[in-house]
């Protein structure tokens, strides 16, 4: 009963923020678009599928911060590396200008105000993984997704790209577990924290 009613706090809360920052930041989106579309060819807008609540594939959108294309380079680790992969690389050729500064400044994820009213994401939750990572998950792992996915997080609060995979899952089973409403408080005021002292929240 307590964590039905904390979750529909948290849907609540989800709504209010989403709603007023889609509007407050609506200028700001814009110019990103045209910054983007300045920068390099392509949609400003990147959407890919990724896999949120109970295991469900969903579509997330995020300002396109590599080369057009860049994502098809990619490819998954092997399963003997997985535990200590890590996605995020500072020297990433793929990444555009623009795209470094929006990551750093956390930005890129904007566009995910969207998701979060849609209902498919929360503010605060573990980051949604693509299919291929997934695919390599073993036993507990899957229980990440027994909560909405998040624009930021645990894991995103201590440490982000810097963590290896199986460091970032051991924060994210950590949220799950300890989950309640004012965790999510607590992470949403660090992550505010992490942007303005320009250490992003991916």
């Amino acid at each position: 009963m307590v964590k039905s009613l904390q979750l529909a706090l948290k849907r609540i809360l989800d709504l209010i923020l989403a709603v007023i920052l889609a509007i407050v930041t609506l200028p700001l989106f814009l110019v990103i678009v045209v910054a983007i579309l300045h920068d390099f060819e392509g949609p400003a807008l990147f959407k890919q599928t990724r896999v949120g609540y109970l295991g469900r594939p969903f579509v997330i959108w995020k300002f396109r911060t590599m080369h057009l294309g860049a994502e098809r380079e990619w490819l998954p680790p092997n399963p003997d590396e997985f535990a200590q992969y890590r996605f995020q690389h500072a020297q990433d050729a793929r990444i555009t200008d623009i795209g470094v500064w929006l990551r750093k400044t956390s930005l890129d994820e904007l566009p995910q105000l969207y998701n979060v009213i849609a209902g498919s994401m929360s503010l605060v939750g573990p980051r949604p993984e693509i299919p291929e990572m997934v695919a390599l998950y073993t036993g507990p792992m899957h229980r990440r997704h027994q909560m909405k996915p998040g624009i930021t997080g645990l894991a995103q609060i201590s440490g982000r790209g810097d963590l290896t995979t199986a460091e970032s899952i051991s924060w994210d089973l950590n949220y799950v577990d300890h989950w309640n409403f004012w965790l999510d408080i607590k992470i949403l005021w660090w992550t505010l924290w992490a942007v303005i002292h320009g250490e992003g929240a991916h």
